[in-house]
């Protein structure tokens, strides 16, 4: 169960991460990321952790323990979503 938890957070983080790597990349918006804030390679960047949301999700055999991944799932959504909120990928405004 810990395993599927764990993966199943990651899966909720990454593909919380994605989202704006891969709006800002089909918008061809700037976004850091560690390899520059190009439109194309936040485009791949996006779409690269949605494919590895897919894998941890899939290797999380979410179905076995369903309550505590779909838990462990949205709380790396919601974290994910309050660092970009919060802080941002730009680092925080004063």
């Amino acid at each position: 169960m810990i395993q599927s938890v764990l993966l199943s957070f990651l899966a909720g983080v990454s593909g919380a991460n994605a989202i704006p790597h891969f709006v800002k990349g089909i918008t061809k918006e700037p976004f850091p990321t560690p390899f520059g804030p190009s439109p194309v390679i936040n485009l791949v960047s996006g779409w690269s952790m949605f494919v590895l949301s897919g894998f941890l999700g899939y290797g999380a055999h979410i179905g076995a323990n369903l309550v505590p991944a779909l838990a462990s799932i949205a709380i790396g959504v919601l974290l994910m979503g309050l660092f970009h909120a919060w802080i941002g990928a730009f680092g925080k405004k004063a």
